[in-house]
């Protein structure tokens, strides 16, 4: 839970969480099979764009989302293409609404 606190207390991988909702708004030009094996995928460089920061940066922001449990990745040829991972975006909620509830025991 801390690693995924941790990975939103920034404001980038906060917005970067938020646009990955709707990621046909951040790619243009996908391979097809990018679309086909990986749908809601999007690329490194797009969301380098949309932030205005370097590469290296937001390739470190990703990463650190991915090991918290946040993103899922797919890597073709020399791109790398990272979309929500709901499931783990549902279980940590979960776990954090649980986690602030009163228990009257």
């Amino acid at each position: 839970m801390l690693a995924v606190l941790k990975a939103l207390s920034n404001e980038t991988r906060l917005n970067i969480l938020c646009w990955l909702r709707e990621p046909e708004k951040m790619n243009e030009n996908l391979p097809n099979i990018i679309k086909e094996e990986f749908p809601g995928g999007v690329c490194v460089g797009s969301n380098q764009e949309k932030s205005g920061l370097a590469q290296s940066v937001i390739s470190s922001y990703l990463s650190s989302m991915q090991k918290a449990g946040l993103l899922k990745s797919r890597r073709y040829g020399q791109w790398t293409y990272y979309r929500r991972n709901e499931e783990g975006i549902a279980a940590f909620l979960e776990s954090f609404t649980a986690g602030l509830q009163v228990n009257n025991k």
